[in-house]
């Protein structure tokens, strides 16, 4: 069905009606059960029944409200329990997904298995283009975070919230002044009419809508009051309605919980992966990257462990995230099952790779996080990033911290002036020393007797004295010969706490 000229100026709601929203909302983190039939439980053990479940579960037979004694007759079949939190995660990338369209987003009242709400898309013609045109981008939108949806657009929005649960196969777009042709053949049910109200009307012995419609104004007013006033423009597809827009944060947060707990990291792997699709597929919504990620497992017996990966630059690939939890995760595996997971993560700017036409490539920043993660895996963490000075005078004082690259990289200045660069020893090498004096004069080195030709120093430093790190040395700058061509520049250091010389750094 088309859209005529006058009904594209008018206001234009679109209803996305998601059936079965438990079940949706379970199997959009768990991909591999999304072909097998698969239902939800709701209540406590064990007067648990099922709230929901797929098509394929409705096609062996299963029904609503079924206890769990009777689904023990239906083989391969996949039982899930209802989890709020995660009803919570998709209710959130709905609005999110939503909010890219219109800001003018409405949840709409529906029967427990279901999710409807409402955009309001007057005004975005040239935007989103027609009706149909608008949502295809909506199906296309949702879709892609793992939902199934069903749309109908009118001019009158509890016209389409009506609508939407029938449009099975095609979305139902009804023209300007058609509510009443569009609605006459539903059954009352369509209107979410009160037990009282269904009572009555079958009294009536009303069945579908386009009867209601018919019945006279001051008849229904006198037996019903305004609510059937109400019910009569609700029939007729001409009830207003003052839109209340939601307004959700924007937070990228996934959840998952497991019905056994889950000891072994590559399956917890496996499940980690289809988080990180939705996470990642939300934030490119915004034009967003995950400038950081953080997993807190939930362990059996109570307890989490949390673990953070923060790349040099925000990541848009799923395989490099899941990457460097690999590796964090073997470094740092949890001390007990797993029996749900929590996903949250920081969105970033998408990072530049190329900076002009004609510039060089940059590396990849994702192969360098890789690869820091890699090797702070063989030689531990506190050995891996870029050195800090720690504001302290004690010689060779610094700590490793993170490896970030910065968004403006100053240029070194330009000097002509040859350096001179030193190679610290670490750890320093322990010397047997001869000295005149307070003056060195040979010392052994890998096998070999080296007199000191020149020596200048010393250079007495000291520092924490109050305390149990107290320190006191002295400096000396050696030019030492082992024979002829074995010439060394090094720097030389005396602890006179600990009485101890010691071969500190190489000038090369």
């Amino acid at each position: 069905m088309g859209v005529s000229g006058q009904a594209a100026a008018a206001a234009r709601y679109i209803s996305v009606y998601l059936p079965e929203f438990p079940a949706q909302a379970l199997l959009r983190l768990r991909p591999t059960a999304a072909h097998s039939p698969v239902v939800v439980l709701a209540g406590d053990p064990p007067f648990e029944q099922v709230c929901s479940a797929n098509a394929a579960a409705f096609e062996l037979g299963i029904t609503q409200a079924m206890s769990r004694a009777e689904l023990d007759s239906f083989p391969g079949l996949c039982i899930l329990r209802r989890s709020e939190p995660e009803e919570g995660a998709a209710r959130a990338a709905l609005l999110e997904a939503a909010g890219s369209f219109t800001p003018r987003v409405e949840v709409q009242p529906a029967a427990a298995a279901a999710f409807v709400m409402v955009l309001d898309m007057t005004g975005t013609t040239r935007i989103s283009g027609t009706l149909e045109e608008a949502i295809s981008s909506i199906t296309r939108a949702m879709r892609s975070l793992c939902f199934y949806v069903q749309c109908a657009a009118s001019a009158n929005l509890h016209t389409a919230v009506c609508l939407a649960p029938l449009a099975r196969r095609t979305p139902a777009i009804v023209p300007a002044g058609w509510e009443g042709r569009f609605l006459q053949d539903l059954p009352l049910s369509a209107l979410r009419l009160t037990a009282e109200q269904a009572e009555t009307m079958a009294l009536w012995g009303l069945r579908t809508v386009g009867e209601l419609a018919d019945l006279p104004e001051v008849e229904l007013v006198v037996r019903l009051g305004c609510e059937g006033r109400r019910l009569r423009l609700l029939a007729r597809g001409e009830h207003p309605h003052l839109m209340v827009p939601e307004e959700p944060a924007f937070a990228l947060e996934e959840y998952i919980a497991f019905d056994a707990p889950i000891d072994l990291l590559d399956s917890l792997l496996f499940v980690l992966g289809p988080m990180l699709d939705q996470l990642l597929a939300r934030a490119q919504n915004r034009s967003f990257a995950l400038a950081s990620v953080t997993v807190t497992l939930g362990l059996d017996g109570g307890g989490k462990h949390q673990r953070t990966v923060k790349p040099a630059l925000p990541v848009a690939q799923r395989e490099v995230l899941l990457k460097l939890f690999q590796l964090d995760l073997y470094a740092h595996p949890p001390c007990a099952g797993v029996v749900s997971v929590l996903v949250q993560a920081e969105p970033g700017h998408r990072s530049k790779v190329q900076a002009g036409l004609f510039a060089p490539p940059l590396p990849e920043p994702m192969r360098l996080d890789v690869t820091l993660a890699r090797v702070a895996a063989l030689v531990g963490e506190g050995r891996v990033g870029r050195a800090k000075l720690l504001d302290t005078h004690r010689p060779d004082s610094f700590v490793m911290e993170r490896f970030v690259i910065p968004a403006d990289l100053p240029r070194p200045p330009e000097s002509k002036q040859r350096t001179v660069a030193l190679r610290r020893c670490r750890p320093p090498v322990a010397l047997s020393m001869r000295t005149e004096g307070q003056r060195p004069t040979a010392f052994s080195l890998r096998g070999k007797l080296h007199h000191v030709e020149e020596a200048y120093g010393p250079w007495r430093k000291s520092g924490e004295w109050w305390s149990s790190t107290v320190w006191s040395r002295e400096e000396w700058d050696v030019c030492a010969k082992a024979g002829k061509d074995d010439m060394l520049l090094c720097v030389l250091t005396h602890d006179l706490l600990r009485r101890q010389w010691q071969l500190e750094a190489l000038y090369d």
